[in-house]
């Protein structure tokens, strides 16, 4: 049986409190207008998930899903990371993906990255070969190319039974890194609160940061799970500079509000961090859906420590 990781069951599961229950409602800005403060800020769509659900089911383009990239790019965001491929039809949303990529860019948005979990067999870990599932995502990175995406980042790989299956998981990203970086594609990891468990004694994310080669897979640093692991995201970014090429932005509810995190050290950090870009995610709310997406734009584009794009130009 396949280990398989529905991102959107995975982070119900891990969050401690319901997703609130507001309808979503359109914001109020003109989807057309123009951002008021320009920084490059990507956003993980599962963050309005409940508005793409059910969406473009016959493959063509809903207009309620092109009007929603309009607003969001009016938000202030300059790129999404997708979160629903599928790798059987080629398709993310339900768009093949030259489509998605027309789709997003005709809000005036780029395809930055997306992502993609794709967990080994039962047989396989018995058998310590992760090779056969070389071939699924030989397909899965062509499409990600067909959909203009610079980046393909694993969610989740779940808390392994073993050091061997953790190490077999190790060589298993690291060799689809690989891949993705001979085809022209960055390859990360993103974490969440479980890899600061200890599998066998050894700390899961030191362990996949040890073992694991950056030429290959860089880490997606999820800061408020990173916290929530217990464990200071500051000191990571020091103890292995250069491995976090990606912040995953994201707060208890909307983005900045809850006091848990320390953004502007972590900002600080970004350039020993190897900082190249930074994406929101908002999984639960307190507000409407968009409302909330656009309450965590507003503070990333307002608060000083965030520059306008990284590396710094």
């Amino acid at each position: 049986m396949r280990k398989s990781f529905c991102i959107k069951a995975l982070m119900a599961a891990a969050l401690c409190m319901p997703l609130s229950l507001h309808a979503a409602t359109p914001v109020k800005k003109a989807a057309n207008a123009a951002p008021k403060q320009q920084k490059e800020i990507c956003l993980q769509l599962y963050s309005v998930r409940d508005l793409l659900w059910d969406i473009n089911k016959d493959g063509k383009a809903q207009e309620s899903y092109t009007q929603l990239l309009k607003r969001l790019h009016a938000m202030g965001y300059t790129s999404v990371e997708a979160a629903w491929y599928n790798q059987e039809k080629g398709t993310f949303y339900n768009r093949a993906a030259a489509d998605f990529k027309k789709d997003v860019e005709a809000a005036g948005m780029k395809v930055l990255s997306s992502h993609v979990a794709h967990g080994l067999t039962a047989d396989e870990i018995a058998a310590d070969d992760y090779t056969p599932e070389l071939a699924w995502w030989k397909k899965c990175i062509a499409d990600h190319k067909a959909a203009g995406m610079k980046y393909i980042v694993n969610p989740a790989i779940g808390l392994p039974k073993s050091l061997k299956e953790l190490d077999l998981y190790c060589r298993y990203l690291d060799a689809v890194g690989k891949m993705c970086r001979e085809a022209g594609l960055g390859f990360g990891y993103h974490n969440h609160n479980y890899e600061f468990e200890k599998v066998e004694g050894k700390v899961m994310l030191d362990y996949m940061l040890q073992h694991t080669n950056p030429e290959n897979v860089f880490f997606q640093m999820d800061m408020y799970w990173v916290v929530r692991g217990a464990a200071s995201p500051v000191d990571y970014i020091n103890n292995y500079p250069g491995r976090f090429k990606s912040y995953h932005c994201k707060d208890n509810r909307e983005i900045g509000q809850s006091g848990m995190v320390g953004w502007d050290a972590i900002f600080a950090n970004a350039k020993t961090a190897g900082l190249e870009f930074i994406v929101a995610e908002i999984e639960q709310y307190s507000v409407p859906v968009e409302e909330s997406v656009k309450r965590s734009a507003d503070y990333l584009l307002n608060a000083p420590f965030v520059k306008a794009s990284y590396p710094e130009k």
